[in-house]
């Protein structure tokens, strides 16, 4: 067995985020982290943190922590794929008249592209369902523009 190899795939991303917030009729636009790792050729597994911000100017914000699956497939230097997460979600009202959590449920579709051996551009879209929000719950739609390092190298899956 060669001495590169490894039982999954991994790969650390950042992005940038424009969002229908579904509270108020704005564009919110922010920050995104994620983390891939693969423990099959075509599984594995996502964490997610998102920060979405009030363009106008009053403080309100969404943040949310996921994890969850994620199926891919290869298409030479492509990866599309589909994701389900569950996760927690805080909300800050706008002019901070509070700060709330909520439990959520999301759902993605995207795709990476490679370019060279590390490093991958990826273009999502995510669907999230905060369940527990007052007045029949929340529903942002997500649209994320990112980079991720991938830590190549052999990979051999168990």
């Amino acid at each position: 067995m060669p001495t590169a190899t490894r039982a999954g795939d991994l790969q650390i991303g950042v992005g940038y985020i424009t969002a229908k917030p579904d509270y108020v009729q704005e564009t919110y636009r922010g920050i995104a982290a994620y983390a891939d790792f693969d423990f099959r050729p075509q599984l594995g597994v996502e964490a997610e943190f998102h920060q979405i911000n009030s363009t106008a100017g009053n403080g309100a914000f969404q943040r949310t922590y996921e994890i969850g699956g994620r199926y891919h497939r290869t298409y030479g230097p492509l990866v599309p794929y589909v994701k389900a997460m569950v996760g927690r979600g805080d909300f800050n009202y706008p002019y901070s008249q509070t700060q709330l959590a909520y439990n959520l449920f999301a759902g993605g579709i995207g795709a990476d592209f490679k370019i060279g051996q590390y490093i991958r551009v990826r273009g999502e879209y995510e669907f999230q369902k905060w369940t527990s929000f007052p007045n029949g719950g929340l529903t942002p739609q997500l649209v994320t523009i990112g980079v991720a390092y991938h830590f190549a190298g052999k990979t051999r899956y168990k």
